[in-house]
């Protein structure tokens, strides 16, 4: 459940547990990913090891076609590998089948895309609740949880305005609120602000920030803008499918 302001200012944990370090959230190990065009193989990624510590907030980075979109849609349940193993929140999830992989996925993946992807028919509030809908929670719960998604980015007088009437950035703020309702373990973000002006992407980063620094929330983020980049805690870099 997304916690409210009040439960956010929790006091510091202890010395000793703060001296512990973050277990690893996401397992990359000997990660291939090929995939077949006209009759040649075109390898993506070639090897990747990788340990994402739970609260990170990370940048991949590099040129287009290094592989960064694809780790990150495995680390997504989205892609499969074809060969190595990725385990994610604890769970193997290369090995499950594609019903158990999109129930994972909505218990555990808060997806914030490049282009929005809202429903320009439906209100903020609607496009919020659209994950929601998959679970079994009442209305009222399912109405307090995008009225407190809608707050914690900053939309909550906006939650009757359908797309078309908000700004490139108010936009992203409520697919960043579609990707948060449900309370996901992670949030991926592909290129979340590549269609959108400086002034709104700058906002837009610092929401990512604030939800990693205050809920904790693990974040990997897809980005080529090395200003994007540096909200970051941690850069990593794809050269021709290598971590480098």
């Amino acid at each position: 459940m997304i916690r409210t302001d009040k439960e956010m200012n929790v006091a510091p944990e202890s010395t000793a547990r703060a001296l512990q370090p973050a277990r690893a959230i996401v397992e990359a190990r000997d990660l291939r990913k090929v995939y077949k065009r006209n009759g040649q193989e075109i390898v993506v990624l070639d090897g990747i090891n990788l340990d994402i510590p739970e609260g990170s907030f990370e940048a991949l980075m590099g040129p287009s076609g290094s592989g960064k979109t694809t780790l990150l849609n495995i680390i997504a349940g989205i892609d499969e590998p074809t060969s190595g193993t990725v385990k994610v929140a604890g769970e193997e999830i290369h090995r499950l089948s594609e019903t158990e992989r999109a129930a994972w996925r909505a218990r555990h993946i808060g997806y914030v895309f490049q282009f929005y992807n809202l429903m320009p028919v439906l209100t903020a509030a609607e496009n919020v609740e659209l994950p929601l809908l998959l679970t079994k929670l009442p209305k009222s719960e399912r109405r307090r949880r995008v009225e407190l998604a809608l707050k914690l980015v900053g939309l909550q007088d906006q939650m009757h305005q359908t797309p078309r009437t908000l700004s490139g950035g108010q936009q992203q703020r409520v697919a960043i609120a579609r990707a948060i309702v449900a309370d996901p373990t992670i949030i991926v973000a592909d290129e979340p602000t590549g269609d959108l002006d400086r002034k709104s992407a700058e906002e837009v980063l610092q929401l990512l920030a604030t939800l990693n620094a205050q809920l904790g929330k693990t974040v990997v983020m897809v980005t080529h803008d090395p200003y994007a980049a540096g909200f970051a805690k941690i850069q990593r870099r794809l050269e021709k499918g290598l971590l480098t």
